[in-house]
């Protein structure tokens, strides 16, 4: 895990405290993420605490405010989960809890995805618009296998996997995420795009939210990531699935098809250089909007 090396800021005129998150704040943080209609579950909110650090806002005794961020390598980090309660927002709390995330990462490259909300904070805090997510989700209905060429197949994930995974993910991605990556590997339903007996590509699934997530979706061009996607919907037909895409990725239509329905529409923002891809591998689903 992560830490802030100046996790406390003093109370301000209208009694609002910042401190470092616990584990014991995890329970309120997920109550707050209820009340404004996220569908993170407690588990959900131990996943990500445990791969990173954040602050909480205090006002007499009750939690107000949540951010967290996680650190990947010594030039990246992800924010995520900035909550602010209902009943205090307007306060200048979500930027005052950006702003003690923010005080020790340097010239690192920060990565998060905003609200339409959320967005002039973010840019007020010199966060530029880098691309944008679309949020799709539904009753997954059974998906037409997709063929592949002479040589590829689809192929559950291995112990041998682990580390190809991991360098795929950080080629995508444009940053190092081995912990997350490897987390998710014990934590996820995961299937290889292989060419050759090499991995080219990966899915993943796990229980996230109100059932199903689909991410990250890593592969070297469109039908690569539709053959690992079919595969997965087709596995849970009839189950809520949800996935988070890249725009441009030209999925959208095609997951509609398969009765996974757009219902958001986040802003991908980054302050510092923007992580460079390598050619030849994309990604195609976040793990989270929170993670990246």
């Amino acid at each position: 895990m992560s830490t802030l090396n100046q996790p406390v800021a003093p109370s301000s005129t209208d009694g609002v405290v910042l401190r470092a998150m616990e584990a014991s704040d995890l329970e309120a943080a997920h109550g707050l993420s209820l009340a404004v209609h996220w569908p993170h579950r407690l588990a959900d909110w131990q996943a990500a605490y445990q791969l990173g650090s954040g602050v909480v806002a205090e006002r007499d005794g009750e939690l107000v405010g949540t951010a967290l961020r996680w650190n990947w390598g010594p030039q990246h980090a992800t924010l995520g989960l900035v909550i602010v309660d209902p009943r205090c927002q307007g306060r200048r709390i979500g930027f005052r809890l950006m702003q003690v995330l923010l005080q020790d990462l340097g010239d690192r490259t920060v990565l998060l995805h905003a609200t339409a909300e959320g967005r002039g904070l973010y840019e007020r805090l010199g966060f530029v618009r880098t691309g944008e997510v679309r949020q799709h989700q539904g009753v997954a209905q059974s998906a037409p296998l997709v063929a592949l060429g002479e040589g590829w197949r689809l192929r559950p994930s291995g112990q041998n996997d682990v580390f190809p995974l991991i360098r795929l993910d950080a080629q995508a991605r444009g940053m190092p995420r081995e912990a997350l990556i490897t987390e998710l590997l014990a934590a996820s339903d995961t299937v290889v795009l292989d060419h050759d007996g090499q991995a080219c590509g990966f899915a993943m699934m796990r229980r996230f939210g109100r059932g199903l997530i689909i991410g990250p979706v890593v592969a070297p061009d469109a039908e690569g990531a539709k053959a690992l996607i079919a595969h997965l919907v087709g596995l849970n037909a009839g189950k809520f699935v949800r996935i988070d895409i890249d725009f441009d990725s030209g999925l959208a239509e095609w997951l509609e098809a398969l009765g996974l329905m757009r219902v958001d529409a986040p802003t991908e923002m980054m302050r510092g250089p923007v992580p460079a891809p390598v050619a030849g591998v994309r990604r195609y689903a976040l793990v989270t909007q929170a993670l990246g």
